[in-house]
């Protein structure tokens, strides 16, 4: 599996080529899409990109966890978490991909 990282510069650039926008207005086109999906999961709102997935924002409730090390239990705070959620086309298609 390869361990190359896709990145905002990596993001800007495939628009930047595929779109044809300068690499300015790359930037600024990215950087709004990506700042308008962390606004609405900031929110608490879901966001779903379709033949992607979803993000998803819980909520979980406090709980009593144990501390591996010394068993003690330990209490765990209620918080909220985002999830992502595939959806069935990448999933398929990440599937598909490792049995080439």
């Amino acid at each position: 599996m390869g361990d190359k990282t896709l990145t905002r510069v990596d993001l800007c650039e495939a628009v930047y080529q595929k779109v044809g926008l300068s690499r300015t207005e790359s930037a600024e086109l990215v950087e709004v899409f990506l700042s308008t999906i962390c606004d609405r999961i900031v929110e608490g709102e879901s966001v779903k990109l379709s033949s992607f997935g979803s993000f998803v924002v819980r909520s979980k409730n406090e709980r009593i966890g144990r501390n591996p090390k010394t068993g003690e239990e330990v209490p765990i705070t209620p918080r909220r978490v985002m999830v992502f959620k595939p959806s069935n086309i990448l999933k398929k298609a990440v599937l598909d991909g490792h049995k080439k």
